[in-house]
């Protein structure tokens, strides 16, 4: 599920500079988000740059057995390093943050330039105030600053195994979290507002209240669930409840 906010006129927002993309196989999904500022110039070209390599990083997610998240950062890395994509960031006006999530069976993954977000939400997680994945960057981006030009680039990663049952996969830009009133900034108020089985719903809700409360940035959302039979590690020491 995605949802599309532009801003707010009203609270002096004149233009729309986020995006996103969403790759999907009965298998796999890949989703990537991009805030871009000063021009959206920046989020364009990482999104065409992931349109050139699509059946690269499709054939990676799509190679049988167990993810090989490895070898997709390292074709990311390849890609951000570029010759080619670094000359072409030094032709556009302004910069982006992008984050890249991945899921392949029971795992989650996850590559992260900037400050946008994803949450793993399940019911285990929840209770023991476990929410967001990655951490806001507030210096990083992709385009003309580039984290990729610098001698060691930043940038952070990770992966998560899945939990039995229902897992929900929750990406923002920051518009969301930085509304007036930071009505979201708290992930349980998250919590309460998604509901797994109407996602459309939910984020449409979420949407709502954040124009209500004259957002200016825009916002841009994509969320998904999934399920998963198998249990996933628990304490060796588990008498009956997850701690």
């Amino acid at each position: 599920m995605v949802g599309r906010y532009g801003g707010n006129s009203s609270a002096g927002q004149t233009k729309n500079e986020d995006g996103c993309i969403i790759w999907q196989t009965d298998d796999w999904e890949l989703a990537a988000i991009l805030d871009a500022h000063k021009s959206a110039e920046s989020a364009e070209l990482v999104m065409r740059t992931f349109a050139q390599h699509k059946d690269g990083l499709s054939k990676i997610l799509s190679i049988e057995g167990p993810p090989k998240f490895k070898q997709l950062e390292d074709k990311l890395l390849e890609i951000f390093q570029s010759d080619e994509l670094l000359a072409a960031c030094r032709d556009v006006t302004g910069e982006t943050a992008c984050l890249v999530v991945a899921r392949k069976d029971n795992y989650l993954w996850w590559f992260s330039v900037g400050d946008c977000l994803v949450y793993l939400l399940h019911p285990e997680l929840i209770a023991l105030n476990q929410f967001q994945l990655n951490q806001r960057q507030f210096f990083e981006w992709i385009g003309q600053v580039n984290t990729f030009e610098k001698t060691v680039p930043c940038y952070t990663s990770g992966t998560r195994e899945l939990r039995k049952g229902t897992n929900v996969i929750f990406m923002t830009t920051d518009g969301l979290v930085e509304c007036p009133g930071e009505p979201y900034a708290n992930p349980q108020n998250l919590v309460e507002v998604l509901n797994a089985e109407a996602l459309d719903e939910s984020i449409s809700r979420m949407l709502m209240e954040i124009e209500r409360r004259n957002v200016w940035d825009s916002t841009t959302i994509i969320s998904w669930t999934a399920e998963v039979e198998n249990e996933g590690s628990i304490p060796s020491d588990y008498k009956g409840e997850v701690q």
